[in-house]
């Protein structure tokens, strides 16, 4: 009965997502369509038309993959669960290897391996058919197939130990092992913000110091009246993949670093480069990333404690198509379930993440136009945005479940109400 139970409410949820993701992006192609005739009247001035409409059209092309792959992944995890596609693959390594760590391993490679590869089509066709419409992609199949295998790769060294440490915490530290195990996670994910820029992010990029000695002086002037400390200035060779710019900073500490898009520099003067990265650090002096990370390891901390009340409860594994077994571990399951549902029922949360996101947005827009021109952070937006092809009329509903950022004209409507601009 309780099975059954939780059947219907994983279905109720599972089908309120979709219908949720269907109505928000029929608003969201029909809102950008009926405003694809003329740029807004604050960016008249600065965006052509054609850029305009090619903003929209690549918008709403990628609306309708969203949903498309939305739906895929939709099909898929029924299979993996109520169809009983997990279940299936679950007995087939036990019979290969046993009831044992190792097949609890095996069961975690495996789906991975098959989620990759059910993936992988959606993958090719945003990147060589989507991208490479709008004339954003750069990649070559050839570099495509090197980073789906070096990032496999990478992701196989350093998760499989972590795996491995997870699931003896699950079995052998008793009740409390959720707590263990996330004061691991949370370690592990600080060690990451210490390795990534200097270890990780160089395996599929290269980063040369930046070279232009006007612009470097720059940014030092503005690290130093900001009071920012960074182990070095890098330019990223995007281009080698994308025409989308960008710029961040990375690391931990010390070993902080500052990087740009070798597009980004190509597109903006180095009074714009200064109000963009003004607008970085202000999520650093403001200090929105150590929140970011407290909020992060709160949620991640209650999940995890969840995850511990419900691997003991044997309707959670038979109302998503799996019988627990009865004599062996259940860890690695329970896991895979875990993270296969959780987003079916934290989506329709999604604006209260966005929220809070946008409210740091619009305080880092702030602390860049403090520290440099606003007119120049104004400037380099209106760039941005027509370089990336986004829209400068999103759909208020759909922005609000799914951008981080604020559109374009609400940034600068903020900006020009502060009487910064």
């Amino acid at each position: 009965m309780l099975s059954s139970g939780f059947s219907l409410v994983f279905v109720f949820f599972f089908l309120l997502t979709l219908a949720l993701r269907y109505w928000l992006a029929r608003r969201h192609i029909g809102h950008v369509l009926r405003h694809r005739a003329a740029v807004p009247a604050e960016f008249a001035a600065k965006i052509p038309l054609a850029a305009h409409q090619k903003a929209a059209d690549y918008t709403v092309a990628k609306t309708r993959f969203g949903l498309l792959a939305a739906l895929w992944s939709g099909l898929v995890l029924v299979g993996f669960t109520l169809l009983g596609g997990l279940q299936a693959l679950s007995q087939a390594l036990l019979a290969l290897a046993g009831p044992g760590m190792g097949y609890q391993i095996l069961l975690v490679v495996a789906f991975s391996v098959i989620s990759g590869l059910l993936d992988l089509p959606f993958s090719y066709w945003r990147q060589f058919v989507l991208e490479q419409r709008f004339g954003f992609n750069k990649m070559r199949v050839g570099l495509w197939i090197a980073d789906a295998v070096k990032g496999s790769l990478v992701g196989a060294v350093i998760g499989l130990p972590l795996l491995w440490i997870v699931l003896v915490l699950m079995d052998r530290t008793g009740a409390l092992w959720w707590l263990y195990a996330w004061l691991v996670w949370s370690g592990f994910q600080l060690l990451m913000m210490v390795l990534y820029p200097s270890v990780i992010a160089p395996l599929f990029n290269k980063f040369t110091p930046l070279q232009d000695a006007t612009l470097k002086d720059r940014i030092e002037g503005l690290m130093a009246r900001v009071g920012f400390a960074s182990k070095g200035l890098f330019v990223m060779d995007g281009s080698k993949r994308s025409a989308h710019g960008n710029a961040y900073f990375s690391g931990f500490g010390a070993n902080k670093r500052i990087v740009f898009f070798d597009t980004l520099l190509e597109r903006l003067a180095p009074p714009e480069i200064e109000a963009v990265l003004a607008h970085e650090l202000g999520h650093f002096k403001l200090r929105h990333i150590v929140k970011r990370i407290v909020v992060l390891f709160a949620l991640s901390l209650a999940f995890l404690a969840l995850l511990g009340w419900l691997k003991q409860q044997a309707w959670f594994y038979t109302g998503l198509g799996v019988e627990p077994l009865l004599n062996g571990p259940n860890d690695a399951m329970a896991l895979l379930l875990f993270v296969l549902v959780l987003p079916v029922f934290t989506f329709p949360f999604s604006p209260l993440s966005s929220f809070t996101s946008r409210k740091h947005e619009f305080e880092a827009d702030a602390f860049a136009a403090e520290h440099s021109d606003a007119r120049d952070l104004v400037s380099a937006l209106v760039k941005m945005y027509e370089d990336n092809a986004s829209t400068l009329t999103p759909d208020p509903v759909h922005s609000a479940f799914y951008d981080s950022h604020p559109p374009a004209w609400v940034r600068v409507q903020h900006l020009q109400a502060s009487g910064a601009v």
